[in-house]
């Protein structure tokens, strides 16, 4: 089972950042919560903050655990674990996505989210109401 780490960062006008998987990449097309791949006896928020400078060029603070879920995507299965996390600093760049926005929690429906992330989006949403 492979460990990814998600970020729900939420801005100051309560907009949420999404991004979408480029194309040649695994779950390419899909909307996801920013994040990665563990790497060996690295900490979820470690691992947030590394993954969002690398594929985003932004400066993040992991807090608090959010939520895990697990999903079989046939050839690999993953432990999606999200931490709610604080925007610091940087402009976006994009590196494995090919665009991002910031959404309201009631626009989560309309974006088409991979698997394992789609439960997040569903508390989202209740939270919202």
């Amino acid at each position: 089972m492979i460990e990814v780490g998600a970020a729900i960062i939420e801005n100051t006008a309560g907009e949420i950042l999404i991004a979408r998987r480029r194309s040649g990449k695994s779950q390419a097309g899909l909307w996801e919560f920013p994040g990665g791949k563990l790497e060996e006896n690295e900490s979820v928020e470690s691992c947030i903050e590394r993954e969002l400078r690398e594929e985003m060029n932004i400066e993040v603070r992991a807090g608090a655990w959010y939520g895990a879920n697990e999903f079989d995507y046939g050839a690999v299965q993953i432990r999606l674990i999200a931490h709610k996390a604080l925007y610091i600093s940087g402009a976006i760049q994009l590196v494995d996505h090919d665009e991002f926005r910031w959404v309201r929690r009631e626009e989560l429906g309309a974006f088409h989210f991979a698997p394992a992330d789609v439960p997040f989006v569903e508390r989202l949403q209740k939270e919202s109401a």
